[in-house]
């Protein structure tokens, strides 16, 4: 398994991208719920008002339109809420700012961010405090059990049955070392060619990346369970496979169809009927 796209080589005419945590992997909650909360809290010192700001996360998080959303991304929101909420959060504005025109939401840019505020005396505390909590999850997630982080039942087998026919990408906004564990320690890894991640920029920018490889745009198909999973596909032009919250296992069984009928060039119909599931799905409040 690849973990550069310049190194990467296509080998098939279709490519399935897959993403990582909630889609492939049931590790999405656990992680919200013991790591990114947990140390949000923590760092800001928000004990006072802990179950307001977890609530707050979740529901940014997994529990709303922006599920799946970008770390920092979600930082940044839930920042905003406390600082009109709760507490004014010094140098908010230097954070947001630097969440809406990085080239890449990760912490070696948030770093070199970091370096830059301080050398412009900029209020580079929230900058600071950002990359502190983020690193304090990564450690907090690679403490997590491994009988916490394990793939939805069917993935296995729906991906390599998959990848005869298709190369298949991994696509994740988490950090790379956690999902090539993952994914490595699972069996995953073995039916996938390449792995991008936050480091290599937001998933529309990675499967742009892939799509100058030599894929046509009909024949790539996006499996994601978050809306900005959807967003990417579309914004490239490039099929979408949802994975349902809470129907994980009923998805990726049904994956491999799905994907049957990407190689015979029909997957359209069937692909408005999943999407119009998926919206309902998460309207529901899941």
């Amino acid at each position: 398994m690849s973990v550069s796209i310049e190194d990467y080589k296509k080998k098939k005419d279709f490519l399935v991208c897959v993403d990582s945590d909630g889609c492939a992997m049931d590790t999405m909650n656990v992680k919200h719920f013991k790591c990114f909360g947990p140390e949000l809290v923590k760092e800001w010192e928000l004990d006072d008002y802990r179950k307001e700001v977890l609530d707050k996360w979740n529901e940014v998080n997994l529990f709303s339109l922006t599920r799946g959303i970008n770390r920092y991304k979600a930082l940044a929101t839930v920042l905003s809420y406390i600082d009109s909420k709760i507490r004014k959060i010094e140098g908010l504005d230097e954070f947001v700012a630097w969440t809406e025109n990085a080239e890449a939401l990760s912490n070696s840019v948030l770093e070199k961010a970091v370096l830059d505020a301080a050398q412009g005396k900029m209020n580079d505390f929230c900058l600071k405090k950002a990359l502190a909590w983020s690193k304090k999850v990564n450690s907090q997630i690679a403490s997590l059990d491994e009988s916490e982080l394990l793939p939805f039942e069917g993935v296995r087998d729906s991906l390599k049955q998959i990848h005869k026919t298709c190369d298949v990408a991994g696509v994740s906004s988490a950090n790379r070392s956690a999902v090539k564990e993952e994914w490595t320690r699972t069996g995953i890894a073995e039916h996938v060619d390449i792995l991008l991640c936050q480091e290599d920029g937001p998933k529309d920018a990675c499967i742009a990346a892939l799509l100058k490889k030599g894929y046509e745009a009909g024949n790539v198909l996006m499996i994601g369970d978050a809306p900005g999973d959807v967003k990417a596909a579309e914004q490239n032009g490039v099929h979408c496979y949802p994975i349902l919250v809470k129907k994980e296992k009923e998805s990726w069984l049904n994956a491999a169809a799905a994907v049957d009928r990407l190689l015979k060039h029909s997957y359209e119909p069937h692909e408005k009927e999943m999407l119009a599931a998926f919206w309902k799905n998460l309207g529901a409040g899941v």
